[in-house]
C-alpha cells in the first residue's frame, strides 16, 4: 500500500463527507457546486493553512506536518477519535518511511497464561485475535460461537477471509452491512498503525482481488475503534442469539485483542448462551476441534 495514496485518499473521503452547513460555512456555489463536500480552499481556511500547503497535505505529503497541524486538520474535517488516530497513525509511518515488505514479528499462538485465562471464562464466549483479524487462541464455549469458522482447513482463521470469501458467512451475520462496515474499518485501521506488515497486506490485497463488496468498502477509506457493542450471530445449531462485546487491547502482548461476549440474565440471549455451552459440552467434534495451541 502506497503510503501517499493512502494518505491522499483518506483526506479527500474525509472532505468529501462534510458539507459547508455541517462546518459552519456559508455554501457558496449554492447547487452549481462541483464537490459533494468542503472545497479543499475551505479545509484549508478552517485548519489555519495556506490552500497551497493544504494542496501539499492532499497529495500526500504529511511527513513534514507538525502535530499541531494534525490536529487543526483533524478539527476542520471533524474526524472521531478513530479517524484522528488514523491520521496521525499515517503520518508516523510516512515519517518513519519503514521499507517496503518489512513488517512486524507476526504473532502465531498467546502464551499459556493467556490460554488459562480464556479457559477460566466458562460463561462467556471468548478469544484472542491480532490485527490482522486472526483468531489465535479461543475458549471453548467461544469455539462454539464461532463453530462455522473453524470447518475449514486454514489455520489460523481469519474472521475477513471467513466473512468475506465463504458463502456461509452471510448467514452466520444476519446484519450484513454493519459486519462489512466493522471488518473493513478494523482492517483498514490496523493497515495504518502497521503499514510494514506484509502478512496484512497479503491478505488486503487477496480481499480486494476476489471479493467485490470488500474492494468497495476498502475505496471509502474508513476507520474505527471496536470496544464494545452488540452483534446478531444466526448460529447453525441454536439458531439467532444477540450478544454484548466487550473487546480490551492486551497492553503487555502489543498487537493482541481479547474479545469477550456475554448476555443479560434472564433475556432470551442468556437463555440461547445457555443452550450454546449444552451443545457444546454434547457435540465435541463440532464444537471443540482443533482449537489454537499456546506458546509454552
Amino acid at each position: 500500500m502506497d503510503a501517499a495514496h493512502e494518505i491522499r485518499e483518506f483526506l479527500a473521503t474525509r472532505r468529501a463527507k462534510i458539507t459547508p452547513q455541517k462546518a459552519g460555512l456559508p455554501a457558496f456555489g449554492g447547487a452549481n457546486r462541483r464537490v459533494p463536500g468542503l472545497r479543499r480552499e475551505e479545509v484549508a481556511m478552517l485548519a489555519g493553512v495556506s490552500i497551497d500547503y493544504y494542496a501539499r497535505l492532499e497529495r500526500g505529503q504529511l511527513a513534514g506536518a507538525s502535530e499541531e497541524v494534525l490536529d487543526a486538520l483533524s478539527r476542520a474535517l471533524q474526524l472521531d477519535e478513530a479517524e484522528h488516530a488514523h491520521l496521525h497513525d499515517l503520518a508516523a509511518a510516512q515519517r518513519h518511511r519503514p521499507p517496503r515488505r518489512t513488517a512486524r514479528k507476526a504473532k502465531t499462538a498467546v502464551p499459556a497464561s493467556l490460554t488459562r485465562v480464556l479457559d477460566s471464562m466458562t460463561d462467556a464466549p471468548a478469544f484472542i485475535r491480532n490485527g490482522r483479524l486472526d483468531i489465535l487462541a479461543v475458549n471453548p464455549l467461544g469455539r462454539a460461537l464461532y463453530a462455522p469458522l473453524f470447518t475449514g482447513s486454514g489455520r489460523p482463521v481469519n474472521i475477513a477471509r471467513f466473512q468475506f470469501l465463504d458463502p456461509t458467512s452471510r448467514g452466520f451475520f444476519p446484519d450484513w452491512n454493519a459486519a462489512v462496515h466493522t471488518t473493513v474499518s478494523l482492517l483498514r485501521t490496523e493497515a495504518g498503525r502497521a503499514p510494514g506488515d506484509a502478512e496484512l497486506t497479503g491478505l488486503i490485497g487477496e480481499l480486494v482481488t476476489r471479493s467485490d463488496e470488500f474492494r468497495a468498502a476498502w475505496a471509502k477509506h474508513n476507520v474505527r475503534l471496536h470496544h464494545t457493542g452488540r452483534k446478531p450471530f444466526r448460529h447453525p445449531a441454536i439458531g439467532e442469539i444477540t450478544l454484548d462485546f466487550d473487546a480490551m487491547e492486551l497492553p503487555a502482548h502489543p498487537g493482541l485483542t481479547l474479545t469477550a461476549y456475554s448476555a443479560e440474565p434472564g433475556t432470551p440471549d442468556h437463555d440461547a448462551l445457555r443452550l450454546l455451552a449444552s451443545w457444546a459440552a454434547t457435540s465435541p467434534d463440532e464444537a471443540h476441534q482443533d482449537a489454537p495451541v499456546p506458546d509454552q
